[in-house]
C-alpha cells in the first residue's frame, strides 16, 4: 500500500440548472487525479453503467463525459474535499475536511442524491446531510475494488434505484 498523503481534491463539481439528479462519490482516486476528473480509473465501471442506464454510448474523454452528464442532467461530484489518503483506497482515508454539497444544490435543481458506494454515504451522512437537510440513497460502489457485484448487476440495481426514466417523465418514481 502506498504512503498517506494529504490531497486536496483537484477539480470541482459538474452540474448545471438542468441536473435533477447528484451522484456523489467519495474522493477522486489517483488516475482521476491523474486525468482531472471524475470516474478516470479503466476498471471503474462508472461511465459504462451510466451509458447502459440512460441509453447513450460510453463518453471516452474529459470533454465527452462532462458533456454526457449535463445532456442527461446528471451532476457529480465528492464528498471529501481534503483528506489524507493512501493511494486510491477509501478505507485509508484519515482527516477528512468536507466539501460544500449546498453549493451544487444551490445551483441545480437536484431531486435526488445519491451515494456511490459505502464510504461516500457515510461520509455524506456525517458530515452533509445536516447541512443538507436531505436524505442520500447508497448505490453500489462501481469501483473495480467491488469485484462482488457483476457489470450486469450493478446495472440493474442503479437502473432501479435511480429510476432514471421515471424521473424525466414527470411521474413519482415510486408510481408503477
Amino acid at each position: 500500500m502506498s504512503e498517506r498523503a494529504h490531497q486536496v481534491h483537484p477539480f470541482g463539481p459538474v452540474c448545471d440548472g438542468h441536473s435533477k439528479i447528484l451522484i456523489l462519490g467519495s474522493f477522486p482516486s489517483v488516475k482521476s487525479r491523474e486525468n482531472g476528473f471524475f470516474y478516470g480509473h479503466p476498471q471503474n465501471r462508472f461511465w459504462r453503467v451510466l451509458a447502459a442506464i440512460t441509453g447513450k454510448a460510453v463518453p471516452g474523454t474529459v470533454e465527452e463525459k462532462r458533456a454526457f452528464l449535463l445532456d442527461v442532467h446528471i451532476a457529480v461530484w465528492d464528498v471529501i474535499a481534503s483528506c489524507d489518503i493512501a493511494g486510491s483506497s477509501d478505507a485509508s482515508i484519515t482527516d477528512v475536511v468536507p466539501t460544500d454539497i449546498r453549493r451544487v444544490l444551490a445551483a441545480s435543481p437536484v431531486e435526488r442524491i445519491y451515494a456511490n458506494g459505502t464510504t461516500a454515504k457515510r461520509l455524506y451522512d456525517t458530515y452533509q446531510r445536516a447541512q443538507c437537510g436531505r436524505e442520500c440513497i447508497l448505490l453500489p460502489s462501481t469501483s473495480p475494488a467491488n469485484a462482488a457485484w457483476t457489470f450486469e448487476r450493478l446495472t440493474a440495481r442503479w437502473a432501479e434505484l435511480l429510476d432514471y426514466d421515471a424521473l424525466f417523465e414527470g411521474r413519482d418514481p415510486k408510481t408503477p
